[in-house]
């Protein structure tokens, strides 16, 4: 079991749990709300098969890393991410974020940049901004993400619950990731579902072409949150072709 010191949180370390397997360049997966890096299971298999090197991390306060009370913002998370890959010395690699890790991946570019990061797949994206404002009318409605956080506090189960029904058919956070994605200079693959109830494809995926140069985007037909889980085939295959190219 591998762990990296990112901070502190008091008298306690915070440590970022991560695995890393196989040879040849390196893929990141970065996981989703609420889950750990072992969500990625059906991506790793296939990459380690295909001949990548696969490295998996449970974000701060998943998983197994520490449950800090600190740090829960995008730009501690692009942080942490960018430590690790300094730490294991990562050149050339693939950075893929799912549903929250997309945010993270979108964030690290806009502020690390991409000397160690050849290329960048989101997959269930959050970007570009989900809160409606006279400069994006396109987001959503603010009290979505207030009611959220209410209910977890008051029930965390029960709202898990009815996440994971709308996840397999949350982050709707409102960081507004528009200013990190003029920064983008390098390719990138977008997987969206036509059908996810958490991020609609009109708010977030279908904007993207337009804000990102060199951007490949894929609509999984009836897809929903999860496409990594539930369209493992189509994601991998457009995994594949993008990172072959």
């Amino acid at each position: 079991m591998s762990y990296l010191r990112v901070g502190t949180d008091n008298s306690a370390d915070i440590d970022i749990y991560y695995e890393d397997h196989g040879q040849g360049r390196p893929v990141v997966l970065i996981h989703g709300y609420p889950l750990n890096g072992q969500s990625g299971e059906r991506q790793h298999r296939v990459l380690l098969e295909a001949g990548y090197r696969v490295i998996t991390y449970d974000r701060r306060g998943f998983g197994r890393s520490s449950q800090a009370t600190v740090g829960y913002d995008y730009d501690t998370f692009a942080a942490d991410l960018a430590a690790l890959l300094e730490h294991l010395e990562l050149t050339d690699a693939v950075l893929v974020g799912f549903s929250m890790g997309s945010g993270e991946v979108t964030r690290y570019l806009g502020a690390h940049r991409s000397a160690r990061v050849a290329k960048a797949a989101l997959l269930g994206v959050i970007p570009p901004f989900r809160l409606e404002t006279d400069d994006n009318p396109e987001g959503g409605d603010g009290k979505v993400v207030a009611d959220i956080k209410s209910a977890i506090l008051t029930g965390r189960y029960t709202y898990f619950e009815d996440f994971l029904i709308s996840f397999y058919r949350t982050d709707t956070g409102l960081t507004d990731f528009r200013g990190d994605l003029a920064k983008i200079d390098l390719p990138v693959l977008v997987v969206h579902g036509t059908e996810d109830r958490i991020l609609p494809i009109e708010a977030t995926a279908n904007r993207l072409p337009a804000l990102i140069n060199d951007l490949r985007l894929v609509r999984v037909n009836g897809g929903p949150q999860n496409i990594a889980w539930t369209h493992a085939d189509q994601v991998n295959h457009a995994l594949l072709t993008f990172l072959g190219k």
